[in-house]
C-alpha cells in the first residue's frame, strides 16, 4: 500500500514539473486509478461487490497512451541519464516508484493476497508510460509535446 502511495506521488510530483494540461490530466486520471488499486490491495478477502476492482479498458487506455506519446520520441540507441530537465527527471523518478509498487504487488500475488486482475498489468504499463514521457521531456521542449487527438 506504502509503495502504490508514493507512486502517486511521485506521479503528482511530475506532473506539477509537466506544465502540460493534458498531461496534467493524463496523470490526474492515472492517480484516480492507483486509488482504485490501492482500495483493492487493503482487502483482506476480496470484496467484489463493495470494492471492485479496477476495469481491465483500464490497461488498454494507458498501452494507447504509451503509443501516442511514444510515437513524438526517437527511440534511444542506448542507455539514457535521467537528468536531462526536470520534467524529465521527474518522470524518471516516477517511473521506478511505480516499478517498486509493481514488485510489491508481485509479492503480494505469490502470497495469494491480491485481489487484482488487472492491476499487476496496469502497473507494468504505467512504468513503460513514465519511461515514454521520461524521453519526450528529454528530446522536445515542452511546447513542442503534441496532445492526443
Amino acid at each position: 500500500m506504502g509503495s502504490l502511495d508514493e507512486a502517486s506521488a511521485a506521479l503528482g510530483f511530475a506532473r506539477a514539473q509537466a506544465s502540460d494540461e493534458t498531461i496534467d490530466q493524463l496523470i490526474k486520471t492515472i492517480q484516480t486509478d492507483l486509488y482504485q488499486i490501492m482500495a483493492v490491495v487493503v482487502q483482506e478477502e476480496p470484496e467484489t461487490l463493495n470494492i471492485p476492482d479496477l476495469e481491465t479498458d483500464r490497461v488498454t487506455w494507458l498501452e494507447s497512451a504509451i503509443n501516442e506519446y511514444g510515437s513524438q520520441s526517437e527511440t534511444p540507441k542506448g542507455f539514457i541519464l535521467p537528468g536531462e530537465n526536470l520534467p524529465s527527471a521527474t518522470f524518471g523518478l516516477a517511473r521506478t516508484v511505480v516499478r517498486r509498487a509493481e514488485r510489491d504487488l508481485v509479492a503480494l500475488n505469490e502470497e495469494g493476497l491480491l485481489f487484482s486482475e488487472t492491476a499487476l498489468s496496469y502497473l507494468n504499463r504505467l512504468s513503460s508510460l513514465c519511461f515514454v514521457l521520461e524521453l519526450l521531456y528529454a528530446q522536445h521542449p515542452i511546447s513542442n509535446i503534441k496532445n492526443p487527438s
